[in-house]
């Protein structure tokens, strides 16, 4: 893997530091401390150094398990993280990857339907995405028959509601490319939706997470001034809190949105997992998704798991369906304070939606110490950048 240094700015030069990178380039030159990208081991660091009013401070890494899928295999098998996989219940080993074209023109076709029925049940559903790439899953959230096998051969696949003659092959034999007649129009739109937790242990963070989400907001605007941006952010706590939810509606407007952000402030909470299940049925329940945009993101800012009980394991449950039917990815981005089975959650959220994992790392200092991911090699990069990186790499 290609390794990128990272620079990160000192307290001095906060306020020159954003505006001196570029957001393609793969090194910052900046008076600054240096650290580089890791190869699954941080270096240490806490405490709430820099000014939570200026972006680019938060450090952050990116892991896709479903580009990496034989390290999450081997994971998975391994004796040491077994017990992850039963105490959610989540099953990934039955995956089928799609990737759907246009006939005509060999481009990636956006927003195809995939439905995968067994005597005519629905078992998966998903829209591709930019790429024309998506995943269906057989017995996602049975984890007991994780060692089971399956043949496909039992199961149709329907493609935009048309069943398919042949039998697909599961993703350990490849990925089911198909050309097809595009029937489907996709407007140029870029929905992004951030779900924040706002409980008192995110209070380390909160601040500059809050900057940096402004940023981001503004500068996908400025990388995709042909495209129309809706943003909307939902705020969650817990049961017994000042409030569980609180959200800002999909919006053109930067200006609403970011007003929004900005009111917001960490407290409540108490126990470690929180309200997440309620924030994530008001986010693909409540907020008004198109149907045809190209980009459909949900961030997941977090810093710890929701209550582990059947009805809110149904809810999440329902609610990663709904999400991988409706085409939106979600992304989590941990923060400080997260466990290994949080952190493997988190994961899987990502899997069944084709999205990604984000987790927050020591290198900027900011907040108190930050679980090092069972992942690969990766880079470090500025949180900001990260995530505006990702929004563009899903509206291209």
């Amino acid at each position: 893997m290609k390794k990128v240094t990272l620079v990160l700015c000192s307290v001095l030069m906060l306020f020159s530091c954003d505006s001196n990178m570029s957001d393609g380039d793969e090194s910052y030159e900046v008076d600054a401390l240096s650290s580089t990208s890791k190869d699954s081991g941080g270096s240490s660091g806490s405490g709430n150094e820099g000014n939570g009013e200026n972006p680019g401070q938060i450090t952050a890494g990116e892991w896709n398990d479903l580009e990496h899928w034989d390290f999450w295999s081997d994971l998975l098998n391994s004796q040491d993280y077994t017990e992850h996989q039963e105490n959610w219940s989540f099953n990934t080993s039955k995956r089928i990857a799609f990737q759907i074209f246009d006939q005509n023109t060999s481009e990636p076709l956006n927003n195809v339907t995939l439905s995968l029925f067994k005597e005519n049940v629905v078992i998966s559903e998903a829209k591709t995405d930019n790429l024309g790439e998506a995943n269906l899953f057989v017995n996602l959230f049975n984890s007991e028959n994780a060692s089971s096998t399956v043949n496909l051969a039992d199961y149709d696949v329907a493609i935009n509601g048309e069943l398919i003659d042949e039998t697909v092959m599961p993703f350990n034999d490849g990925v089911n490319v198909f050309n097809i007649q595009n029937t489907i129009t996709t407007q140029d739109k870029i929905e992004v939706s951030f779900i924040v937790d706002a409980t008192g242990s995110m209070s380390d963070e909160l601040e500059f997470l809050k900057s940096d989400l402004t940023n981001v907001i503004s500068r996908v605007q400025e990388d995709n001034q042909n495209s129309t941006i809706l943003t909307s952010t939902v705020f969650y706590r817990d049961e017994g809190d000042e409030y569980v939810t609180r959200r800002s509606d999909f919006t053109s407007s930067i200006a609403s949105t970011v007003n929004f952000i900005n009111k917001q402030s960490a407290g409540g909470g108490g126990d470690f997992p929180e309200a997440v299940e309620a924030a994530l049925a008001e986010t693909l329940d409540d907020l008004q998704w198109s149907t045809n945009s190209k980009t459909r993101i949900a961030f997941l800012l977090l810093d710890a798991p929701p209550h582990q009980t059947e009805e809110v394991n149904q809810s999440v449950k329902k609610s990663l369906i709904t999400a991988s039917k409706n085409g939106v990815k979600l992304i989590p981005v941990t923060a400080s304070g997260i466990d290994k089975s949080t952190e493997f959650l988190m994961r899987y959220f990502a899997i069944a939606t084709n999205g990604t994992y984000v987790f927050i790392t020591n290198d900027s200092g900011i907040g108190n110490e930050h679980l090092e991911p069972t992942v690969g090699a990766y880079d470090v990069e500025f949180l900001n950048n990260l995530l505006v990186r990702l929004i563009n790499k899903y509206a291209e």
